[in-house]
């Protein structure tokens, strides 16, 4: 059963209701969770809906926290929806939902509106989040409405979906929080109707974590697959890269809470002596601090730390299920020389031995270039939006 769970109280002015919902991984939530804490630390009295699995640490102990019944993405292609146990949910699970957010809304009384990806994506969602639109058009006083969506888009190839986003934007928001750098990439490069909403537009930059402290303990090679659900593969490519290469550095292959405990189990049994497989490691950035070299997928949080710590990456991007968005990533990453970037699909040792002797003998990346402060810069722009 959903709960509303009061962390912290506030008595500032301005209110922000901010509706984020994690399907696989947890990268929306953790970049939402990021603006959330700078809203509250200026002084917002902070409102966070998460609809996924909880995830220790997030939101924030500093905001307001509303937990709906949660849900997950039925397959790595995000064509349905499920409950924690991956059962398909049904019309009464999904109406219960969709009240207790409505509810939620109109306890929190907010001047401010936050929804994360929607209209651009969480299309599922729309059972609750048209209702949501429609109750924020008849508040009175209507608080003001924004999408925040990451820099890069996942492409849509059903016709009329497009058009569908640029009436909703349009009918309904105020503004559209694009949380990159137009110097790296603009949004019209992965949404072809930006010019009908480009009076909306307002660049944020990147929303990327402070520089993390020292690592109390230092790795050379750190691979990370993520929240682990679909990290299986590069993980093992990994492992057996670390036999065949580097094998006098340390490697610290981060597998995921999510990876399935048998193959886990597999992996661990299989490890050479110079790696340390886990599931999770909290001092994550740190470590890349500290590291000479970093193998993951290329997830906008990921490459966010990667980007502060400035260390050395090979990045495999997520390509299930016609996901496009961290290809184009790892790719203008590569074109910058920022990374090595290396295909999903038919990942082999060989390619990985190969790209790991070539990235170490590169020099580390200098500075980016790419404004890196993009939770500030939301929290300001939200602060200064009535």
């Amino acid at each position: 059963m959903a709960e509303i769970r009061v962390t912290a109280s506030h008595s500032q002015p301005l209110r922000v209701f901010f509706y984020v919902q994690h399907l696989l991984g947890i990268g929306h939530l953790a970049r939402a969770s990021r603006i959330a804490s700078a809203l509250a630390k200026d002084g917002c009295q902070v409102t966070v809906v998460t609809g996924g699995v909880p995830v220790n640490g997030f939101p924030g102990a500093d905001v307001t926290s509303v937990t709906l019944p949660a849900v997950v993405a039925s397959s790595a292609g995000f064509s349905g929806l499920a409950d924690q146990s991956g059962n398909p949910v049904g019309e009464e699970f999904l109406s219960r939902r969709r009240d207790f957010l409505l509810k939620a809304f109109r306890q929190a009384a907010p001047d401010v509106v936050v929804i994360e990806a929607f209209p651009f994506g969480r299309r599922q969602m729309r059972f609750e989040l048209l209702p949501l639109l429609d109750a924020i058009s008849e508040a009175d006083p209507k608080p003001r409405l924004y999408t925040s969506v990451r820099d890069i888009l996942q492409q849509q190839k059903k016709p009329g979906r497009d058009e569908e986003t640029v009436g909703l934007l349009r009918n309904h928001f105020d503004g559209v929080l694009v949380h990159g750098d137009p110097h790296f990439v603009r949004l019209e490069e992965t949404f072809p109707l930006t010019e009908a909403i480009a009076d909306k537009i307002i660049y944020t930059g990147l929303v990327a974590p402070a520089l993390p402290p020292e690592p109390v303990e230092t790795f050379d090679i750190v691979v990370s697959a993520g929240g682990g659900a679909v990290g299986r593969d590069l993980i093992r490519a990994s492992l057996e890269a670390a036999s065949r290469v580097a094998r006098d550095r340390r490697w610290l292959l981060i597998a995921g809470p999510n990876l399935p405990e048998q193959d886990y189990a597999d992996l661990a049994m299989d490890a050479p002596g110079n790696v340390e497989l886990v599931r999770f490691r909290k001092d994550f950035p740190s470590l890349l601090r500290g590291a000479e070299l970093s193998i993951s997928q290329a997830g906008y949080n990921t490459v966010g730390d990667l980007l502060v710590a400035g260390c050395r990456a090979i990045l495999v991007p997520f390509t299930a299920g016609g996901e496009t968005e961290q290809s184009v990533r790892a790719e203008r990453l590569e074109r910058l020389g920022l990374a090595l970037a290396l295909p999903e699909a038919g990942l082999t040792t060989d390619m990985l031995v190969d790209a790991v002797k070539t990235a170490l003998s590169c020099p580390k990346p200098g500075n980016p270039n790419i404004d890196l402060g993009g939770a500030a810069r939301t929290s300001a722009i939200l602060s200064d939006s009535r």
